[in-house]
C-alpha cells in the first residue's frame, strides 16, 4: 500500500509538471536608434513584472514566464517587422510588450500581430493615428495619445506667459502627430505657432533647420524630437547660435541624456511626459531601485503595467492564447474589483483563480479608454540647477 501511495503521488507530480508550461513574452523595444537611452529601463520594468509573476508560481498551472527581447530600432519599419516576426514565429511568444515608437508599432501591428492573432501592448507609442487603427481587438497601449499631450503642453506653455513658439518635429508618425495636436490646441487657446517644421534624424549638421526656426522666432522652441538623435542636434545648434534660450521638451526628449548633456545650458526650460503619482508609482519606484534600475525613466512604469496586464488577462481567461485572453484586458484594467498595484501580482493571480474580479491600477493608475489606450496623466518637469525636476502632475 505504501508503494502504491508513493507511486500515485509521483504520478500526480509528473502530471502537474507536464501541465505547466514556459510562457514566452516578447519585449520589443528600440534597443538601438533614437531612443535607445530609454529602452533599458523600459525593458527592466516589463521583465520585473514577468519575473514577479513567474516567481509566484500562481500563473495558470504553475507556468513560468520567460522574456524574449527584440529590437524595433524605432526608425526602421522593416527591421521592426522582422524582429516581431522572429518573436512570433521562431520564439513562439504569447504576447508582445511593444513596440516602442509609433511608426514601428504600426508596422508590427499590421504586418505581424494582425496576421498572426498576437496581442501587443505598447507602453510608449503615442501617435493619435493609433487610436483608430484596425486592430481586431489585439492592440492596446498603456501610454496616452499625443492628442492629450498636445493639450497639456499648450496649457503649460500659456501658463508660463509664452504667447508664441516655433516648433520642430522629427519627421515620422510620432513627431508629426504631436506637432499637429499641439498646434491645434495652442492656437485654439490664443497662442501663435510661428513655424512648424520637420527635421530628419541622423544628420550631422542642423544649421539650416535652426536658421529657419530662428528666422521665424518665438518666445520658445518646442522640440518634438528624439533625445538620442535629431532632437539633440537641433538643441545643440540652437544653443550654440543663441537662436533660443527657452525650450519645451515633450516626452521623446526627456531622459537622463538631456540632463547629462545639456543640464547647465537649459536651466529654466521645461516639458512633460506621461507619468503618474500615488501609491502605485511610489511602490514601483522602490521596487525598481531595489532591482537596480531607474523607475523614473520615461515609460518604465507603463512597461511594467503592459506586461502585467497581459499576464493577468491570461489568468482571467484561463488561457495563454492571445485570441482568448485579449478579451479580458479591458476588464482587468478597469475593474471593478480589488485594486492591484506593483508587487501585488501574486494576489491578483490568486483572486482571478478564485473567480473574483480585480481592478489593475499598476504603477501608472491604469485606466484604458476608447479602443484600449491610457487616459493618461502627465508629469510636468523643469530644468533647475542643471537637473530635471518634477514640478507637478496634470
Amino acid at each position: 500500500m505504501k508503494k502504491l501511495l508513493l507511486a500515485t503521488a509521483a504520478m500526480a507530480l509528473c502530471a502537474s509538471a507536464a501541465s505547466a508550461e514556459d510562457v514566452k513574452m516578447g519585449v520589443l523595444l528600440g534597443f538601438t536608434g533614437p531612443l535607445e537611452s530609454l529602452a533599458p529601463a523600459m525593458a527592466a520594468g516589463a521583465e520585473m513584472a514577468m519575473k514577479e509573476v513567474s516567481d509566484s508560481g500562481k500563473l495558470l498551472d504553475g507556468d513560468t514566464v520567460t522574456p524574449v527581447r527584440g529590437d524595433s530600432t524605432c526608425v526602421d519599419a522593416a527591421a521592426a517587422t522582422a524582429a516581431g516576426e522572429t518573436l512570433v514565429t521562431s520564439d513562439g511568444v504569447k504576447g508582445i510588450l511593444g513596440a516602442m515608437c509609433s511608426g514601428a508599432t504600426t508596422a508590427v501591428l499590421q504586418n505581424v500581430a494582425l496576421p498572426n492573432g498576437m496581442v501587443m501592448i505598447s507602453p510608449s507609442a503615442t501617435s493619435p493615428a493609433l487610436s483608430t487603427v484596425e486592430d481586431n481587438g489585439l492592440f492596446f497601449r498603456t501610454a496616452p495619445s499625443d492628442a492629450r499631450q498636445g493639450e497639456v503642453m499648450a496649457d503649460e506653455i500659456l501658463e508660463k506667459g509664452l504667447k508664441s513658439v516655433a516648433v520642430t518635429y522629427t519627421n515620422n508618425d510620432y513627431g508629426k502627430g504631436l506637432a499637429d495636436s499641439f498646434q491645434k490646441a495652442y492656437e485654439a487657446k490664443g497662442g501663435k505657432v510661428t513655424i512648424s517644421a520637420a527635421h530628419e534624424d541622423g544628420k550631422g549638421d542642423y544649421s539650416a533647420e535652426v536658421g529657419a526656426l530662428a528666422s521665424a522666432g518665438g518666445d520658445a522652441l518646442v522640440i518634438a524630437g528624439y533625445i538620442d538623435q535629431g532632437g539633440s542636434g537641433i538643441l545643440r545648434g540652437a544653443l550654440d547660435t543663441g537662436a533660443f534660450d527657452t525650450f519645451v521638451f515633450p516626452d521623446g526628449m526627456v531622459s537622463q541624456t538631456l540632463q547629462d548633456n545639456f543640464g547647465s545650458e537649459i536651466n529654466g526650460s521645461f516639458g512633460q511626459l506621461p507619468d503618474s503619482e500615488g501609491q502605485g508609482m511610489d511602490t514601483y519606484l522602490t521596487m525598481a531601485k531595489d532591482a537596480g534600475f531607474d523607475g523614473t525613466s520615461a515609460y518604465s512604469g507603463a512597461s511594467y503595467d503592459g506586461a502585467a496586464l497581459m499576464l493577468l488577462a491570461m489568468q482571467a481567461a484561463g488561457s495563454t492564447d492571445p485570441n482568448v485572453y485579449k478579451d479580458k484586458i479591458m476588464e482587468i484594467a478597469n475593474g471593478p474589483g480589488e485594486k492591484i498595484y506593483p508587487g501585488d501580482l501574486a494576489k491578483g493571480l490568486e483572486l482571478l483563480k478564485e473567480g473574483k474580479p480585480i481592478d489593475y491600477e499598476g504603477a501608472t493608475a491604469v485606466n484604458l479608454v476608447g479602443s484600449g489606450e491610457a487616459a493618461g496623466t502627465f508629469r510636468e518637469i523643469e530644468i533647475k540647477d542643471d537637473k530635471i525636476e518634477t514640478v507637478k502632475y496634470r
